[in-house]
């Protein structure tokens, strides 16, 4: 069994494998479950600073994303889709599949997205009904700043749509203070369950823009107003994934026992970071780096699948390369969730210095001593 040291799935703990074996009752017909289920819900929301409800869809990460769309798109509506990585330019192709108009805001995929040169974009351009964007892009490792950008879309009347897959619970989130409309999460990324979960968080602004749709949403599964009236009717629209979601439950109460989260994950991004450039090796981006995922340039010297196959091989360590305009480019690092761990990522950079050196990749210093140094 391979060290999974990529952006997600992530290692799972060993309570979150336990919590998942539980005797399973019905989740169609035992009210317990309901009342779990809402309880599981409402801790994601206030750990994620909102009252606004969390709905927990039995589907991996992508389902929440194609739900918000098809939740929020009626036929002709504009929607603005803020392009600086893969996946968000790909919120154009879930606007489109439901007859909205999608208009990509396209720039530099190594940049962070510039919040006043939007400010200027949107003084001649709002009419949308609702916005997309990606908080953390896996893919490239880059971090939007949400916490401008959502209240400024807002300013303009502008509902938003915000991909956290991979930046919720390892970066700052307020959800409520920063007027986000919906939220999709994922259980495989920094909450370090197994994946198959994704969950939602709706505003009451989203859930009206929904109640008021003129025509039908395009779908039962990536329907989110299926979910109206559960808990009053104790009846959910499809059977629920019990097994997945008791051990949702107990990786949320992980992260709520764990109070230095966040920091542990700005230190240990910020320590790899240094590990990577003072070796003499590129990252990807320019601005814009996640604690969740770092990102570095294929040395010239080899090819990713060299790389990646070297430390599988010699180290037992899976990474990641990415895919896309960046396949073959780019090797991903993942210090999220239960990776974030200061001995996980210290052999990880071990194994990059003697598969480089095996490669023939001349580096400046031990990526290993670099990333340790500023560990301390």
């Amino acid at each position: 069994m391979y060290k999974i040291m990529t952006p997600g799935p992530t290692q799972v703990a060993e309570n979150v494998r336990l919590a998942r074996s539980r005797e399973c009752t019905n989740p169609d017909l035992d009210a317990s479950f309901v009342e779990f289920y809402k309880e599981t819900c409402e801790e994601i929301s206030r750990l994620l600073h909102t009252d606004n409800e969390t709905l927990i869809l039995g589907g991996e990460g992508i389902l929440g994303l194609e739900a918000a769309c098809a939740s929020m798109t009626e036929p002709g509506d504009h929607v603005l889709v803020l392009d600086n990585g893969i996946y968000g330019k790909g919120f154009a192709d879930f606007v489109s599949m439901y007859g909205g108009i999608p208009e990509l805001y396209s720039r530099d995929y190594r940049e962070t997205l510039d919040v006043q040169e939007l400010e200027e974009f949107l003084k001649e351009h709002h009419n949308y009904k609702y916005a997309t964007v990606v908080h953390g892009d896996t893919p490239s490792g880059m971090l939007n700043d949400i916490s401008a950008i959502c209240p400024l879309l807002k300013k303009y009347g502008i509902m938003t749509v915000v991909d956290s897959v991979s930046a919720s619970f390892g970066e700052p989130m307020r959800i409520s203070d920063w007027q986000i409309d919906i939220m999709c999460g994922g259980s495989q990324k920094v909450v370090s369950a197994p994946p198959g979960l994704t969950f939602v968080v709706i505003s009451d602004d989203a859930k009206k823009a929904m109640a008021e749709r003129k025509t039908p949403i395009a779908s039962f599964y990536a329907n989110l107003t299926t979910f109206a009236h559960y808990y009053e009717e104790k009846w959910f629209p499809y059977t629920m994934p019990i097994s997945d979601i008791y051990g949702l439950r107990a990786a949320i109460d992980n992260i709520a026992a764990d109070p230095d989260i966040l920091v542990r994950h700005e230190k240990i991004a910020t320590a790899s970071r240094k590990a990577i450039t003072g070796a003499g090796l590129n990252l990807y981006l320019k601005s814009g780096f996640s604690n969740t995922v770092t990102v570095f340039e294929v040395p010239e010297e080899t090819t990713a699948a060299a790389i990646l196959d070297g430390v599988k091989k010699d180290y037992n360590i899976m990474l990641a390369g990415s895919f896309d305009v960046l396949a073959g480019k780019v090797i991903r690092i993942g210090h999220m969730g239960n990776n974030a761990d200061f001995y996980n990522v210290r052999e990880v950079f071990a194994a990059l210095d003697g598969t480089l050196a095996k490669l023939g990749v001349p580096l400046k210093a031990s990526m290993e001593k670099i990333f340790c140094d500023n560990m301390k």
